[in-house]
């Protein structure tokens, strides 16, 4: 398996993270405040990030780390309260 099709794969399971937890949130099948959907945010984000930044995308990478620190804020800062599933 070489590298670029290992990055490739990476960026399109983070672009099917995202698109699920999107898809999930919008059918009101789970909350914004859910480990799930917060969960695929962040490995998605965390994919999209690296496939990004081996292509040298920067304002990508840059969207993608942010997208994964909200979701990171989101999980730490609910830690006191009960996540819903």
């Amino acid at each position: 398996m070489t590298t670029l099709f290992l990055v490739d794969l990476i960026g399109w399971a983070g672009a099917v993270l995202v698109l699920v937890a999107y898809g999930l949130i919008s059918a009101r099948k789970t909350s914004s405040h859910s480990l799930p959907y917060q969960g695929m945010n962040f490995l998605g984000g965390i994919f999209l990030l690296i496939n990004t930044m081996y292509y040298g995308a920067l304002p990508s990478s840059f969207l993608n780390l942010i997208w994964a620190g909200i979701a990171v804020y989101t999980l730490v800062g609910k830690r006191k309260q009960p996540l819903e599933s």
